[in-house]
C-alpha cells in the first residue's frame, strides 16, 4: 500500500425517513426563518466561539436539521451568543433565537415537563 500523506474516509449514510426529525420540525415552528439557511458558512466564519474551541454552528445546523441530536447540547453550550453570526447572514436567519431555542428543545429537563 502507498502512502499519498492522506486517508479516505469511509462515507456517511443516513436515512432521513427513519430519523426522528420532531425536534426539528418543532425548531422550525419556533424559529420561521431556519428554513431559510442555505448553510452557506458565513456564521461560521465569523463566530467568536470558533476563535476558542472547535464549535462550528453549521455542522449542528445540519446535524440537527438530520435528526442526529447526540452531543449537540454539549456543543451548543460552546456558543457565546455574541450575535456576529446574525450580523453576517445573507438570509436574516436569527441564529441567537435558533440556538437558544436549540438549547431548550435538547434540555431533557424541559422535554419531562
Amino acid at each position: 500500500m502507498v502512502d499519498f500523506g492522506f486517508n479516505i474516509k469511509k462515507a456517511r449514510s443516513f436515512n432521513l425517513t427513519t430519523s426522528d426529525l420532531t425536534k426539528a420540525s418543532e425548531l422550525l415552528e419556533r424559529v420561521p426563518s431556519y428554513r431559510l439557511c442555505i448553510s452557506c458558512g458565513g456564521c461560521t466564519a465569523t463566530c467568536s466561539a470558533r476563535q476558542f474551541t472547535n464549535f462550528d454552528i453549521r455542522k449542528v445546523h445540519n446535524s440537527f436539521r438530520r435528526g442526529l441530536y447526540s452531543g449537540l447540547d454539549k456543543e451548543l453550550h460552546k456558543c457565546m451568543l455574541c450575535g456576529k453570526c446574525t450580523l453576517v447572514c445573507p438570509r436574516g436567519v436569527n441564529l441567537r433565537s435558533l440556538i437558544i431555542n436549540m438549547r431548550q428543545i435538547l434540555d431533557s429537563r424541559t422535554e419531562t415537563l
